[in-house]
C-alpha cells in the first residue's frame, strides 16, 4: 500500500515537472488569449484655445455639459477688431478709387494721344505742301520768273512747318510716355489694393476667432474661461473630451505580440464595471516601445546588461451599439484580453 502511495507520488510530481519544463519552454505568444492589465480608456482631447487675444465678454458653457459640434463655447470682446476691420476696409475703398481715377486717366491721355497723331497728320500735309511751294519758288527764280522775295518766303514757310512737325511729334512721344507712367502706376495702385484687401480679409479672419465655437462634439472639461479676464493666443481654456470615440490603450509586452494583428477580436472587463465585458477589435500596433519615445536614450552600451522586457502600445478600438460605453470615463483601468484565434 505504501509503495503505491509512493509510486503516485513520483508520477505526480514527474507529471508536475514535465509541465513545468512544458510551460518553461512554450512562448508567451502561444497562447491564443493574449492579456494585460497595464491598460486605460484614453480620448484624443481637444484643448480649445483662442487664436487672438482679448478680454472675454462671455462663456456659453461649464464643466461637464456635452456639446455638439459648432455650438459656442466662449466669445471675445471684438469691440477693437471690429474698428480695424472698418479701417482695412476704408483703406480698400481708397484703393480701388485710385484704380478708377488712373484708369480714366489712361483713357485720357490714349485720346491726347490720338489727338497728337492726327495732328502730326496734319503737319506732314503741310510740310509736304510747303516743300513743293519752295520746290517751285526756287525752280522760277532760277530761270527768272519768280522773285527771290518769293523764294525766300517759300523756304521760310517750308522751315517753319518742318519745326512745327518736330514739335508736335515731341508732344506725341510725351503724351506716348505718360501713357507708360500712369499704367505703371495703375500696376502700383493695383498691387496695393491686394494688400489692402488682403489686410481686410485678415482683420475679418481675426474678428471671426472672436466666436469660439467648438469644433467637436463631445463633454465639456477643465473650463478655465471666466467672464471679463483677458486671454492671451493659445491660452487654454476648456477641452472638449469627444465621449463617443473613446478607446482603449493597453500595453502588452513584446513577447506577447508574435501573433497579434490588426482586427483581431478583444473583449474588455473594465474595473469600475463588474460584470460588465466590452467587445473591440485591435485597431493599431504601435511602431516602438514607449521607452523609445523618451529623450535620453534607455540602453546603456557599457558596464553590466539586465534585460527588460519592453511593452508595445497596442490601441483597441471599441465597437458601437453598446449600451455600457456610456458608462466609461477617460482613465479608467481595464483589462482586454486579445483572441488571436478570431478577427472582426
Amino acid at each position: 500500500m505504501k509503495k503505491t502511495r509512493y509510486a503516485v507520488m513520483a508520477v505526480v510530481a514527474v507529471a508536475i515537472v514535465g509541465a513545468s519544463a512544458w510551460q518553461f519552454n512554450t512562448h508567451a505568444s502561444n497562447d491564443i488569449e493574449q492579456l494585460t492589465e497595464d491598460a486605460y480608456v484614453q480620448a484624443d482631447l481637444t484643448v480649445i484655445s483662442p487664436r487672438i487675444s482679448g478680454a472675454i465678454d462671455q462663456v456659453f458653457v461649464s464643466d461637464y455639459v456635452n456639446v455638439k459640434e459648432g455650438d459656442s463655447l466662449v466669445h471675445i470682446d471684438e469691440r477693437d477688431l471690429d474698428i480695424a476691420r472698418q479701417v482695412a476696409s476704408a483703406n480698400v475703398l481708397t484703393a480701388q478709387s485710385v484704380i478708377n481715377v488712373l484708369q480714366a486717366e489712361i483713357v485720357k491721355q490714349h485720346k491726347i494721344v490720338e489727338q497728337a497723331q492726327a495732328v502730326i497728320s496734319l503737319d506732314k500735309a503741310r510740310l509736304s505742301l510747303a516743300e513743293a511751294n519752295r520746290t517751285r519758288f526756287i525752280n522760277l527764280a532760277r530761270d527768272g520768273s519768280g522773285t527771290v522775295q518769293d523764294k525766300q518766303q517759300a523756304e521760310t514757310d517750308y522751315q517753319t512747318e518742318k519745326a512745327i512737325q518736330m514739335r508736335d511729334e515731341a508732344a506725341l512721344a510725351t503724351a506716348k510716355q505718360q501713357v507708360l507712367i500712369l499704367e505703371a502706376q495703375l500696376k502700383q495702385a493695383q498691387a496695393n489694393l491686394l494688400t489692402v484687401e488682403t489686410q481686410l480679409k485678415n482683420a475679418e479672419l481675426a474678428q471671426s476667432y472672436a466666436a469660439i465655437k467648438a469644433p467637436v462634439s463631445g463633454m465639456v472639461a477643465q473650463v478655465n474661461a471666466r467672464n471679463g479676464s483677458y486671454v492671451n493666443t493659445g491660452q487654454s481654456l476648456l477641452t472638449i473630451v469627444p465621449m463617443d470615440k473613446l478607446y482603449i490603450e493597453a500595453q502588452y509586452r513584446e513577447t506577447q505580440l508574435a501573433n497579434v494583428h490588426e482586427g483581431q477580436a478583444v473583449t474588455v472587463k473594465v474595473d469600475a464595471l463588474p460584470g460588465v465585458e466590452l467587445k473591440g477589435r485591435v485597431d493599431h500596433i504601435a511602431p516602438a516601445s514607449l521607452v523609445s519615445y523618451s529623450p535620453i536614450a534607455p540602453h546603456n552600451a557599457t558596464g553590466n546588461f539586465t534585460k527588460i522586457v519592453q511593452r508595445i502600445p497596442v490601441r483597441i478600438k471599441l465597437l458601437p451599439d453598446q449600451s455600457e460605453l456610456l458608462k466609461l470615463r477617460i482613465g479608467m483601468s481595464v483589462v482586454p484580453v486579445i483572441h488571436t484565434n478570431q478577427k472582426i
